[in-house]
């Protein structure tokens, strides 16, 4: 007969330890996620929304000479060829609730929702391009598919219903926030469980030497304080997405077809017609920026029961959308 062990022989202080810190590490889990949210929070200034808003007001003609309602930097010489790309890079189906992240006039999303039969919610920052695009949505009889606010799209909840969007899209408007781990978790709570996120942007240049990234360095300071911008690392961008639990679907370069490309001479343009940032010695410029669109989905289901199978998440997500 086996001699009846004793309670530590049985339960080892080093195996009490580990039952202790296996049941506190959710706790301790979900502490660090409430604190990783405050210090975001606290990063967070309205004020720097309503300065962008004001730049649009002050350059709405301007903007409108030079670009036309799509104001986008990475275009194609024919707009409707650019905005049908992206129709089919956001995944736009018949049916979707969408919300236009720094919408500007709402050409795009006037175009989407003729289109696809998409209901969008835009907001910009400025008073003045919500009145442009309240004209432009009733012009195009789009007034019970289109709506648009003007507000700052880091307070979205203000605005919208929380998990109430299919798909929240970026063209380009991105890198205005300069509180973007704050913005990215604001997206998180509106996106429906299997909600997407796309994000089409200006991302810091990667340099080859150490003389090349001081002037990059130069040229994106230059751009985050004409543009009020902030043009994002794209390394920290992916951090921040994934440790907040969504999953990477794509990356990749703006794919626009060579012949179709328009150039960026329209940013010059705009640049000489309005004396912000002009480009001085072209002799020593380094184009300081890559143009990247990113898509991820917030997981339709709780991954945290089985995270050994984390890495099925795209299969899994794709089978609970087709039924099977």
């Amino acid at each position: 007969m086996d001699e009846q062990r004793s309670f530590l022989e049985t339960y080892t202080p080093r195996n009490i330890g580990w039952e202790i810190a296996n049941r506190l590490r959710p706790i301790f889990t979900r502490l660090r996620s409430m604190l990783d949210a405050r210090r975001r929070a606290a990063r967070y200034d309205g004020r720097h929304a309503a300065d962008v808003g004001s730049f649009y007001d002050v350059h709405h003609e301007a903007f409108m000479s030079v670009y036309g309602p799509v104001i986008q930097a990475m275009r194609t010489v024919d707009l409707e060829h650019l905005l049908d790309y992206q129709i089919e890079r956001m995944g736009l189906t018949a049916g979707q609730v969408v919300l236009d992240a720094g919408c500007g006039v709402c050409a795009p999303a006037v175009h989407f929702a003729r289109r696809v039969d998409v209901h969008i919610d835009a907001i910009t920052a400025s008073p003045t391009q919500a009145a442009d695009a309240r004209n432009r949505i009733h012009r195009a009889g789009l007034d019970d598919r289109v709506t648009v606010v003007d507000g700052d799209y880091h307070r979205l909840s203000d605005y919208y219903d929380e998990e109430h969007y299919d798909l929240i899209y970026f063209l380009e408007s991105f890198g205005h926030s300069r509180a973007k781990p704050y913005l990215l978790d604001m997206c998180w709570r509106m996106l429906r469980p299997g909600g997407s996120l796309y994000i089409k942007d200006l991302f810091q240049r990667v340099a080859p030497d150490r003389r090349q990234a001081q002037r990059i360095a130069f040229e994106i300071r230059k751009i985050n304080e004409a543009y009020h911008y902030d043009v994002a690392n794209l390394n920290e961008i992916l951090d921040v997405v994934r440790r907040r639990g969504f999953y990477l679907e794509s990356l990749q370069s703006v794919d626009l077809d060579l012949d179709a490309f328009e150039g960026l001479a329209i940013s010059n343009e705009f640049q000489e017609l309005t004396g912000i940032a002009p480009i001085g010695d072209w002799d020593t410029y380094v184009f300081p920026v890559d143009f990247f669109e990113l898509r991820c989905r917030k997981p339709a289901f709780d991954l945290s029961a089985r995270p050994d199978r984390h890495f099925l998440q795209n299969q899994a997500a794709m089978q609970a959308e087709s039924g099977s």
